[in-house]
């Protein structure tokens, strides 16, 4: 049985990936990593890397991106491979990712579900296609509680839309300020935040009288759980390296 130590396991994410974990046979959270215990875990739940006292074979980080240091540091010394859930690294903190992968195993994905990154596969398509001749806009909403906008995923997908492209795209995240005609060469970014929207992505394509959009609703955080839980148990044997969620699924 796959040993998981969840970091931010009181948090939106960290608590359904326990909670999920649960439910499962082939996994069993041993612990957890967050500057706050509301008292409820039935696991050891510590506030920090330096005071983590039990083992596990997988770190899940789903918490926030000031806690990432510690974590590589631990996994690092430790030898433990590591799932990245967690959005809004810095550029920084990406080649922080970079370098402790050069000694174990990391999976990082800006979305843990299979469904956007299906949709990131059909971006780069639609690019392919449609990008000389279309504008390009893309919107996301959240819940009024998420931090970093845009978000990771639309980000992630921004990437996607821009490696169908045959030209490097400006990203525009507003548009208050530019009073003049939009460039065929920019990517629109738009975020919305409210009430408890779980996650809402979508691609708009929009050309001479026709326009074609490709979306995706996320109707709960399990489908980030269940994507986070498959990643450890993929990346646990993996050699030191980066690895996403098209290495996971092909």
């Amino acid at each position: 049985m796959l040993k998981i130590i969840i970091s931010g396991i009181n948090g939106r994410l960290g608590s359904v990936i326990h909670r999920v974990a649960d439910d499962r046979e082939d996994i069993q959270v041993v612990a957890g990593v967050d500057i706050s215990d509301n008292g409820e875990n039935t696991v050891p739940v510590f506030a920090n890397f330096q005071e983590l006292a039990v083992k596990g074979d997988v770190i899940i980080d789903a918490s926030h991106p000031s806690a990432l240091a510690g974590l590589l540091d631990y996994a690092v010394k430790n030898g433990v491979p590591a799932v990245l859930a967690a959005t809004g690294y810095s550029e920084e903190q990406e080649a922080m990712v970079d370098e402790a992968a050069r000694t174990i195993p990391i999976f990082r994905s800006a979305n843990m579900s299979i469904g956007v990154n299906l949709l990131a596969q059909l971006a780069t398509a639609c690019a392919k296609v449609l990008g000389n001749d279309f504008d390009i806009e893309i919107v996301e909403a959240h819940h009024n509680q998420k931090l970093d906008a845009p978000s990771g995923t639309a980000k992630m997908l921004a990437k996607a839309v821009e490696a169908g492209l045959d030209f490097t795209p400006e990203y525009v995240y507003e548009r208050e300020s530019k009073r003049q005609k939009r460039d065929h060469k920019e990517i629109g970014m738009h975020a919305i935040r409210g009430g408890t929207i779980v996650g809402e992505h979508e691609i708009i394509f929009a050309g001479r009288d026709e326009i074609i959009t490709i979306s995706h609703s996320a109707r709960s955080k399990e489908i980030f759980a269940v994507g986070a839980l498959n990643a450890a148990k993929f990346i646990a044997d993996k050699d030191a390296g980066r690895y996403a969620m098209p290495d996971m699924i092909g």
